[in-house]
């Protein structure tokens, strides 16, 4: 299982590593503690967590081109398309793709995936993957 260290946590979700730790201390986001006594976030802890707190954010500039790396809260697949949905920070991304697209780039709650946006298409990455889907 994917587990994030508390300043992982917090770049994901677009906070300060001490507002993490303060969540984790008043339960109202779970973490473990590691062998070396450093607290940890399931993935599937943090993309819930994260899909609670996504909220409408108004105004802001943007260009052509925005990368948003955030963590998957929701997948929902049917026999051809699937929908993503990442939080990153404060914002909420939902992707269309082919259900082929998210199955080989593994898409599930709690990966880490970057949504690059371009006028109306949005495209997603998994960090650290050079491999195109469906490319050989």
């Amino acid at each position: 299982m994917t587990t994030f260290r508390i300043s992982e946590a917090a770049a994901l979700l677009g906070v300060s590593s001490d507002t993490v730790r303060r969540w984790v201390d008043a339960g109202r986001l779970a973490a473990e503690r590691d062998e070396h006594g450093h607290r940890r976030v399931s993935g599937a802890d943090l993309a819930a967590f994260a899909r609670s707190q996504v909220g409408s954010v108004e105004g802001g500039r943007s260009s052509a081109r925005n990368h948003f790396r955030g963590i998957v809260t929701e997948v929902v697949r049917d026999a051809v398309m699937a929908q993503v949905e990442i939080a990153a920070g404060p914002f909420r991304v939902v992707s269309l793709m082919s259900r082929q697209a998210a199955d080989e780039l593994g898409l599930e709650p709690g990966v880490v995936a970057v949504a690059v946006i371009k006028s109306t298409n949005i495209v997603v990455e998994i960090p650290g993957h050079e491999r195109v889907a469906g490319s050989l």
